[in-house]
């Protein structure tokens, strides 16, 4: 008798002890974040940073060339395929010089025959289409301007950007990449818009030659005497 009574208070005491494992264990477990939940959170709070280098009327600080006294560069530039954006890096390389890249409000597409027919039709109705953001210039003396050649001639938003800003008393150092046709009649255009703006000597690459352009932006920032 007195045997299967402690048989019986034996297995209830063993049946409480796992109870309060099992309940433990999983407690443990549900408080603890998952790794890819982490990953989520980590990862879209990075996509809400903005590149360093953007130059907008919201974020040009007291940084270099961002007063009136220190007579600051910066270098405007538009890029599709990317070969002038490489270009314009180059120049920020070697002149510390800030940059500001024009975007599109609208997109343009991806595919490159569709976009010969979007910047033709563009150039036959002088449009002028919006730029995403803004910039302020009062604090620079020297701005570095740079496009591709798209039919002949500079992209419509280029002429966006010069009817919006007044480029006077600035130096304007253009510079361009094209597919061997030059500034074409592009340097005349500026120099028409900006009547009051200096122009130095442009600088046209060929598409080919864009990615590795260090010595030809040398000898060309030496040649207008902005060379750092």
């Amino acid at each position: 008798m007195k045997s299967r009574l402690l048989k019986k208070i034996f297995s209830a005491v063993l049946a409480g002890t796992a109870a309060f494992c099992l309940a433990a264990c999983s407690g443990g477990t549900e408080s603890a974040p998952a790794a890819s939940d982490q990953t989520e959170v980590n990862a879209d709070s990075q996509v809400a940073e903005e590149p360093a280098d953007a130059v907008t009327e919201e974020n040009t600080g007291d940084g270099a060339g961002s007063s009136e006294e220190d007579g600051g560069a910066l270098i405007v530039y538009f890029s599709w395929s990317g070969n002038t954006e490489a270009v314009a890096r180059e120049i920020q390389s070697q002149t510390g010089a800030d940059l500001f890249e024009i975007v599109p409000a609208e997109p343009y597409t991806d595919d490159y025959d569709e976009l010969l027919d979007i910047a033709q039709e563009e150039q036959s109705s002088d449009a002028r289409p919006a730029i995403a953001d803004t910039v302020e210039l009062s604090g620079y003396d020297t701005v570095y301007l740079g496009f591709p050649n798209w039919w002949g001639d500079m992209p419509m938003i280029i002429y966006t950007f010069l009817d919006e800003y007044d480029l006077s008393g600035k130096t304007i150092a253009p510079f361009n990449t094209s597919g061997g046709s030059g500034f074409s009649d592009s340097l005349d255009t500026i120099a028409e818009m900006e009547p009051d703006a200096e122009i130095t000597e442009g600088l046209s690459l060929g598409s080919s030659e864009a990615e590795d352009c260090s010595d030809t932006v040398s000898g060309w920032l030496g040649s207008i005497g902005l060379a750092e």
